[in-house]
């Protein structure tokens, strides 16, 4: 129960006006190691990070990325540091412009948070040369963010590339 009145606390604290923005977690799981303070700060940092990818709202990004921040599993054409997770965010609102962030999982030890995460959206726009034709998009992500101090330094993250490309029909099934 304390993990659910914590995140309460987290969601509230940020603005009302943004809370429609925030993704909720389906389940929650904090080390119960980590003293009330810390686990504020992990939910607040980690929520602020999906709202960003929920949105596309850079405003979330700013107020939780490291100016040293390292991508540990960074994609091909991707840039290094702290403007990657905006420029991966452009490119791809680019061809997925209602992209949603639902959050299934969130695990926070320590300084980690784990995140067990679904994308949805149409493909209505353009992904390298193929046009959207207005397919629906669903495909799952795991992300492990470093948090040290309110601020993300790094992080590990897989998606499923294979759902995504079959369904944006630039591969066949």
């Amino acid at each position: 129960m304390k993990s659910f009145y914590t995140l309460a606390l987290a969601i509230t604290t940020l603005t009302q006006a943004h809370a429609q923005d925030i993704p909720v977690p389906h389940s929650l799981t904090i080390d119960k190691t980590l003293s009330p303070s810390q686990a504020k700060i992990m939910q607040e940092t980690t929520l602020s990070f999906y709202a960003f990818w929920n949105t596309g709202k850079k405003q979330y990004l700013d107020k939780v990325i490291s100016p040293t921040f390292k991508d540990n599993t960074l994609p091909e054409g991707r840039p290094q540091g702290p403007t990657g997770p905006s420029f991966a965010s452009e490119t791809f609102r680019k061809a997925v412009p209602d992209l949603k962030c639902t959050v299934n999982d969130l695990l926070i030890t320590g300084e980690k948070s784990t995140i067990r995460m679904q994308f949805t959206g149409t493909f209505t726009g353009v992904f390298k040369d193929q046009k959207g034709k207005g397919q629906h998009i669903s495909f799952l992500a795991i992300d492990i963010l470093h948090i040290k101090d309110g601020k993300i330094i790094e992080d590990w993250h897989l998606e499923d590339n294979l759902t995504l490309l079959q369904q944006l029909e630039v591969i066949k099934k």
